[in-house]
């Protein structure tokens, strides 16, 4: 798995090109407790090109949510594949994440906002 880090303003976005899954899922919790203990506040995920997400990836977003939460941040996700969606859907992700058709919406809706996310979970 690749993953490609932008910055727009104190947002980080990352996007993740091929699989999350058992032996990708350290690389991904490496990167983003790697941004955390950097100050980031802000994260969007962009999943338009990650082809696959196995349990131990929805682990490592569950993670990334609730350090987020506790330092005051948030995370959104943006562009989930049908196939992707629907495993966030089984898993009952949906409701616990901020889900943007694109990232550009996904930015917008952190930009707006007033007030930290708040976990619904």
């Amino acid at each position: 798995m690749d993953i490609i880090e932008d910055k727009q303003g104190a947002i980080v976005l990352l996007g993740l090109v091929g699989r999350l899954d058992s032996g990708t899922s350290p690389q991904m919790e490496e990167k983003v407790l790697g941004l955390l203990a950097g100050g980031a506040k802000q994260l969007v995920v962009n999943f338009a090109r990650l082809d696959y997400i196995s349990s131990a990836g929805l682990r490592v977003l569950l993670m990334a949510a609730k350090k987020l939460k506790a330092s005051g941040g948030v995370i959104a996700l943006c562009a989930l594949k049908p196939h992707i969606r629907e495993v966030f859907d089984i898993a009952g992700f949906t409701a616990m994440f901020p889900i943007h058709e694109s990232e550009a919406l996904a930015l917008r809706s952190l930009t707006n906002m007033d007030a930290p996310w708040d976990a619904r979970g």
